[in-house]
Formats: C-alpha cells, sequence, structure tokens
C-alpha cells in the first residue's frame, strides 16, 4: 500500500470513528473551526464578535486534545488568557490561512512566512503567561505541539505536531518532525505530487464540517495521527 493510500485510510478510520459518536471530544475541533471561520466572517462584515466566547471553544477545543494535562501551566490558568490570542488570529492580515491550500503555500512563499511570524507571535504570549505561571524564565520556548493545535483548530492551516503525527509522518519519511518553514514545504510537495493530489481531494471534498470543506491540512493531521497511533498500538502489543 502506498503512502498516500495509507493516509487517506487512517483519515477514514479517524473520521468513521468521530463520526460514531456525535458528542465525543474529536467534535470539539469542528466547534472550534466553525465558530473561528464564522467570526472571521462577522469581522469582515463589521459585525460584533464575542471573544469572550470564542476564548472558551479554544480553551475546550485545547483541553479535548490532551492540553490540559496535570503539567500544563494551562491548567493554572482560566479560558480568558487565550483572548488575546483569539484577537491576534483574527487580524485582517491572517486572513490568507483560513483553510490554506497547499498549492498556495508552495507557489506563494509569503504566505508560509505568515505563518512563522504568526507563530512566533503566539509563542511570545504564551511564553509569558508560561513564565508566570511557573514564576521562572524557561529556556525553551512554548511547544510546537501546543501552537500548532491553536492553529489547527483556528485556521485549519498547519496539523497539529503532536506526539502521534509526528511518528506518523517519520516513519514514512514524509517531513521532519519539527514545525519549521522545511517541514510544512516537505509536507506540501507531498499532498500536491499528481497522484497524491486527486486521490487525497477526491476524499476531502466528501468531508464536511457544518457545511464547510474540512481542510488540506486537517485531512493530512488525521490520516498521520492515525497512522503514528496504530503503529504505538502494535509495538505494545509486540511488547507484552
Amino acid at each position: 500500500m502506498s503512502i498516500v493510500e495509507l493516509v487517506i485510510k487512517g483519515a477514514k478510520e479517524f473520521h468513521n470513528q468521530l463520526k460514531e459518536d456525535d458528542k465525543g471530544r474529536y467534535r470539539s475541533w469542528e466547534h472550534c473551526y466553525k465558530c473561528f471561520y464564522d467570526a472571521r466572517e462577522r469581522r469582515k462584515n463589521n459585525e460584533n464578535i464575542d471573544y469572550d466566547y470564542l476564548s472558551l471553544q479554544l480553551a475546550f477545543y485545547l483541553a479535548s486534545w490532551g492540553m490540559y494535562r496535570g503539567s500544563s501551566f494551562l491548567l493554572q490558568k482560566d479560558y480568558k488568557i487565550h483572548e488575546e490570542i483569539v484577537k491576534m488570529i483574527l487580524e485582517p492580515q491572517y486572513d490568507c490561512l483560513r483553510a490554506v491550500e497547499c498549492s498556495d503555500l508552495q507557489s506563494n512563499t509569503d504566505t508560509l512566512n505568515i505563518i512563522m511570524e504568526l507563530k512566533k507571535r503566539m509563542q511570545n504570549y504564551y511564553s509569558e503567561i508560561r513564565n508566570s505561571v511557573k514564576n521562572i524564565k524557561a529556556k525553551n520556548t512554548v511547544s510546537d505541539t501546543l501552537i500548532t493545535k491553536v492553529l489547527m483548530g483556528t485556521l485549519g492551516c498547519v496539523p497539529a505536531y503532536d506526539r502521534y503525527f509526528v511518528d506518523g509522518i517519520k516513519a514514512y519519511k514524509v517531513t521532519t518532525g519539527s514545525f519549521n518553514e522545511e517541514s510544512i514545504r516537505k509536507l506540501v510537495d507531498f499532498y500536491e505530487k499528481e497522484n497524491n493530489n486527486k486521490r487525497l481531494e477526491k476524499y476531502r471534498k466528501s468531508l464536511k464540517v457544518y457545511g464547510y470543506e474540512y481542510p488540506q491540512m486537517k485531512l493530512l493531521d488525521m490520516g498521520f495521527w492515525q497512522i503514528g497511533y496504530d503503529r504505538d498500538q502494535e509495538n505494545r502489543k509486540e511488547k507484552k
């Protein structure tokens, strides 16, 4: 089975599990993405935006996806700490990132630069929060996992670089395991290969969230996450 077929198989398995429970925790991504999608439209139309509600949606999505574990600095704050991030993400210069397509990232280096610029701003903000919680200045920046999960939940512009996704992409040497320009470029190249693109797009267009198509990066996120998860489960069985 080719890598692209494994990705589609993994994405189908992930999405089928999601559909089985209409109140399951992985539904939180759909709710969050839809709320930010609509909020961006309201901003364009000069309508009021409920930043408090969006902050709550973002916090619950992050909690559902494992970012509020006991060791997380987020656990020591309420949902309102995300409000500055919400406002940041809804700024007009980031409109181009919502459900951005791989072809745009491949042909327009400015778009990738904008993602990296937003990443840096988010890291700086969350690092200040973390330092205040731990009462020390941490040597390392806030994790790629947190930043990419926020970007996935609000804009759908990059996969979430968590443990299983990283294991999935590294297992087949599709790209690097760090969230940076090189890694995104290689992911984009993988998606845009002619045969890959046709297969991936055919399946992606069948996936809807509140009437909106799933972003291309969400498809990669689901597919490689499932690959990484399945590999972990197999390794556990072998050890037993």
